[in-house]
């Protein structure tokens, strides 16, 4: 057994216990890499004190990185075990080997939790939610988000936007309770759709997605700015031009980038502010949107992208039609 440091005991047994609600019966498949190690090491000691026997993947021992495919000995194995567990650093262009990964999660209705660009903080913070409580806030939400027409998101940088939902995709909760039927990243703690169209000014004075988030970090210093009008990213601005640029290259990769596939509302009690890691910032409690992938296996979007991004921003007050759910950051439910 590999050593690693007591402290991420207490959020591995959350993964294992809580979250995945691992069995002794059940296989599980563990894929990781060398920056991720010591991560996977308290993984698979929580596995060992439960009993469940697990494979264990490092990518870099298995292909060359960046992937451009999920190596087949990682997928041959994940096709005998009920439970998978990705704890990796993303690197750029990888977005097509996670989703071969997913598509076998989903075609086998694995328990899958996905921790893309963990690091030892959030296995401090976010993985020692009361998930519990993370998972009872994200049903009462839902009770509302569910038969709302409008959401109206605003906060103090400027944003400013409505989101018209689409009453054909459904609502989802990834609030760390992971079941066969959705996988879920872990921190968890969201609640979130497609929405049928979102129109308005996003700022992003938290974080953005995919490796740019490793890159550029925390955004409150340097706001990227965004015009949405009909789902679609129309503008963006941003002081640091080279976040501007690469964004919005990343954005128009192909014809459906610059499409907005996901409307969520973060319900993890346990965080509080942006760290810098878009795993654990997308779960605080306020709303993010991604561009491209709808993730249409369970929202029933009927459109696809190759690429998907989040941004997310700070303090929102929010309302569902005309209910207030949420004044500057704190839910009012």
């Amino acid at each position: 057994m590999i050593p690693f440091d007591p402290e991420l005991t207490q959020g591995a047994r959350n993964a294992v216990r809580v979250c995945l609600r691992v069995q002794p019966y059940e296989k599980v498949t563990v894929i990781t890499d060398h920056v991720s190690r010591e991560i996977a090491a308290a993984l698979e000691a929580a596995l060992v004190e439960i009993g469940a026997p697990y494979q264990t993947f490092v990518l870099e021992e298995c292909a060359t990185r960046p992937l451009e495919a999920m190596p087949q000995v990682v997928l041959d194995d994940m096709e005998s075990s009920q439970v998978s567990i990705f704890a990796v650093v993303a690197q750029r262009n990888e977005l097509r080997s996670r989703m071969q990964m997913t598509d076998v999660v989903n075609r086998r209705k694995i328990r899958h939790a996905h921790m893309v660009n963990i690091e030892k903080r959030i296995m401090l913070e976010g993985m020692r939610a009361d998930y519990l409580a993370v998972d009872d806030l994200s049903l009462r939400l839902l009770d509302i988000t569910r038969p709302a027409k409008q959401i109206r998101a605003r906060n103090a940088a400027g944003t400013d936007i409505v989101a018209t939902m689409n009453p054909d995709y459904k609502w989802l909760k990834t609030s760390g309770i992971i079941s066969e039927n959705t996988w879920g990243n872990l921190p968890g703690g969201e609640v979130w759709t497609t929405p049928g169209e979102v129109n308005g000014r996003f700022v992003v004075d938290g974080v953005v997605g995919d490796y740019l988030c490793a890159k550029y970090g925390d955004l409150g210093p340097t706001p990227l700015t965004l015009i949405i009008e009909g789902n679609r990213l129309k503008e963006a601005h941003c002081a640091n031009k080279e976040l501007e640029t690469e964004f919005w290259q990343y954005t128009h990769t192909d014809e459906n980038s610059d499409r907005v596939g996901e409307f969520a509302i973060g319900t993890n009690l346990g965080v509080r502010d942006v760290i810098g890691n878009i795993l654990q910032d997308e779960k605080i409690p306020g709303v993010h949107i991604a561009f491209g992938n709808p993730y249409g296996d369970h929202t029933g979007a009927q459109w696809y992208s190759s690429t998907h991004i989040d941004v997310v921003g700070r303090k929102f007050t929010i309302h569902a039609d005309d209910r207030l759910i949420m004044r500057d950051g704190e839910f009012a439910l």
